[in-house]
């Protein structure tokens, strides 16, 4: 008898305890669809390509690959380039022993440094240790001050895949012209930004968007509900996205399916706002995290533009965003 009360206590405890887990987020949050500029830094400084020294490719030739990372120079932890080339300033001798890590894997290459004409020291590699870039902000959970942006992960242009990140900032941005959308090429909003109006901290380049701290001001009274999956139907909604300036505005699109097996491709929308088409074309780069509302409730946010079709994009769910970026 005892052992079946503790049995049923230890169950009646998990019942108790499971729901608290799954429903982590807010039911009512904070649309975004401000511009926000972006940047984040990489763990470890990336290798995006090579240069001559001395009529010799000697960063590839030394057995390195557009995509490395390298950490470590001579046992030395290096998280930017400005630590690696005060690392290789400070050396002795011209050869250098590099651990960097390719697909998952630590490997180690001795790389000989070689002078150029101007007789300074070159590794013969193209290296990145940052992205910079505008997107829009989706939400703020007004509870826990978390913020979710873009709707997808940030991926480095030059490997095509996604950018290893060990934090970053969100800040303001103004929208100063846009270069619209055409059928077979997306066209992109152009903003001015300053870094000095930091509005948060970025934590996390996930695939349902890039997620962080909020630590600016923020309005509850804009609070919205949360739209389950369960609650989109096809028919009239609108986007809040910026086209000037710094000021969020609504745009109606006409949702056309939902889609549920897709990790940021679940909504499929058309954009039926004519001043907003006169403006943009249809979407834009930059318009990625812009907050979809149907029925006052917050559903999704815009994640991609169908280039052949560009009055055409899609959404995530709001509530992917919101799962992961309680992660």
């Amino acid at each position: 008898m005892k052992i079946k009360n503790k049995l049923l206590k230890f169950i009646a405890l998990l019942l108790f305890i499971i729901p608290l887990n799954v429903f982590a987020y807010s039911s009512y949050i904070i649309p975004g669809g401000e511009t926000i500029g972006i940047e984040v830094n990489s763990k470890g400084v990336l290798v995006v390509g090579f240069y001559k020294v001395n009529n010799s490719y000697i960063g590839r030739e030394a057995g390195f690959q557009v995509g490395d990372k390298i950490t470590k120079i001579d046992s030395k932890d290096v998280n930017s380039i400005e630590e690696l080339i005060e690392t290789i300033n400070n050396k002795d001798t011209n050869t250098v022993d590099i651990t960097l890590e390719r697909n998952k894997e630590i490997k180690n290459i001795k790389l000989e440094l070689k002078k150029d004409t101007d007789n300074i020291l070159k590794t013969g590699l193209y290296v990145k240790d940052e992205i910079t870039g505008i997107g829009t902000l989706s939400y703020i959970d007004p509870d826990t001050k978390l913020f979710g942006a873009l709707g997808h992960e940030i991926i480095e242009k030059t490997t095509a895949k996604k950018f290893d990140i060990k934090g970053g900032i969100i800040f303001g941005a103004d929208v100063v012209s846009i270069e619209k959308s055409g059928s077979g090429s997306a066209g992109e909003k152009n903003a001015r930004y300053d870094k000095t109006e930091v509005l948060g901290t970025i934590n996390g380049n996930e695939i349902s968007g890039i997620f962080g701290s909020y630590t600016s001001v923020i309005d509850e009274n804009k609070k919205l509900a949360v739209g389950e999956a369960k609650d989109i139907k096809t028919g009239n909604a609108i986007i809040k996205t910026v086209i000037k300036d710094n000021k969020v505005e609504d745009f109606s699109i006409n949702i056309l399916k939902i889609e549920d097996d897709s990790d940021t491709k679940n909504i499929l929308f058309e954009v039926t706002d004519e001043r907003l088409l006169k403006a943009t074309g249809g979407i834009v780069q930059g318009m990625s995290g812009s907050p979809i509302i149907q029925d006052n409730k917050i559903i999704g946010a815009v994640t991609h533009v169908i280039v052949n079709e560009p009055t055409k994009g899609y959404g995530i769910f709001i509530t992917s965003m919101l799962k992961e970026g309680e992660n």
